[in-house]
């Protein structure tokens, strides 16, 4: 899972960043240049560690979150789209962090003259949509085009042109895609389109030190941090930070608070496969289907699948072992329709 950290110039994306992933990126952006920065961080997870402790495997893994320092986002692009380069990468993300800047600074001069969290969260929404706006118009051109020409698939061309209209209707009544109820066969239409309405956002108030989140109604999930402290606290070690926490009544690192909103975010949970080899934490849909979940280990077992042996996390560490669970009727033989749980522990067995 990639979630895209975007925001205005100067809202300090990158300090979130490093907060975040406990990196040291430079937080001055290099004139002039296109760049992206790419962190993969360890999920906290306390259920990884008593697992681990049980099997006392050869490897311990826990599941991963990767985070995405995407270049400033300009305003005002309306007639033409956000720019190729960046709607490239915006487009790869499984969602994103909108970065809010809500910290005043005689140092820094916000892009637009002064400091308003709400006008700049409109604003960068608007972008997404109209971006969208604009490509599914281009789209729907597309499609008469071809109607006209002749020598296309009639029937393909008519759903997609149903499709398109729909998303039109909504996008020009201010409506995110985001929002909309969408059937298989359209997810797959739309997977490799890249409308960047269509993904989950989750707003990041930047605070300054001791300054209280603003107050405001979203149509989305929003936090608020206070980014530069927490950027200083992720790069002590774990007894400095414990102190200088207690010191500004911080009760949870953004690390750990960030990676839970996320996975909220993408609706993904994690479950686990154990073993003397390994003891691994795997992250899947919620709801997602035993089969599907295989699939995240390897598209073999999801192909070959055959049966899951699976027990709940809570069962098994309550029993001690494994043995305990098959004697007690914890362990449980399910089909490839079984929706896995958060926490299961998961055995594949596949014909391939």
């Amino acid at each position: 899972m990639k979630l895209g950290i975007i925001g205005l110039p100067q809202s300090g994306k990158t300090t979130i960043f490093n907060a975040i992933t406990r990196g040291n990126a430079p937080t001055t952006a290099s004139a002039g240049r296109f760049e992206v920065r790419t962190a993969m961080v360890d999920v906290p997870d306390p259920r990884v560690d008593i697992l681990s402790k049980m099997f006392n495997p050869k490897k311990t893994i826990y599941a991963k979150m990767t985070y995405a320092d995407i270049a400033g986002l300009e305003t005002g692009s309306a007639k033409s789209g956000i720019s190729g380069q960046l709607l490239n990468q915006l487009a790869q993300m499984d969602g994103f962090l909108l970065v809010v800047r809500a910290f005043e600074s005689d140092l820094v001069m916000h892009p637009n003259g002064n400091v308003n969290a709400k006008r700049d969260v409109d604003s960068m929404l608007s972008e997404l949509l109209l971006n969208d706006l604009i490509a599914v118009e281009r789209k729907l051109e597309r499609l008469v085009d071809e109607r006209k020409k002749g020598g296309t698939d009639k029937a393909l061309n008519e759903k997609q042109t149903a499709l398109f209209t729909r998303l039109h209707e909504a996008l020009n009544n201010g409506t995110p895609l985001r929002t909309l109820e969408y059937s298989q066969e359209d997810v797959k239409e739309l997977s490799s389109f890249g409308l960047l309405s269509r993904k989950p956002v989750l707003v990041v108030f930047n605070l300054s030190e001791g300054q209280s989140a603003p107050e405001m109604q979203l149509d989305v999930p929003s936090v608020a941090l206070m980014g530069k402290l927490e950027m200083e606290i992720a790069q002590l070690s774990a007894e400095d930070a414990e102190m200088f926490m207690q010191e500004y009544g911080i009760k949870e690192l953004s690390l750990n608070k960030m990676i839970r909103l996320s996975y909220d975010l993408l609706q993904v949970q994690s479950f686990f496969t154990v073993g003397e080899d390994e003891v691994r934490a795997w992250e899947t849909k919620r709801g997602a289907t035993a089969q599907e979940s295989a699939g995240e280990i390897h598209t073999d077992l999801a192909k070959g699948f055959v049966r899951a042996e699976v027990v709940a996390y809570d069962d098994l560490t309550s029993l001690g072992s494994m043995n305990e669970a098959k004697l007690k009727g914890k362990l449980r033989l399910e089909g490839k329709e079984y929706p896995v749980k958060d926490g299961d522990i998961v055995h594949i067995r596949s014909s391939l």
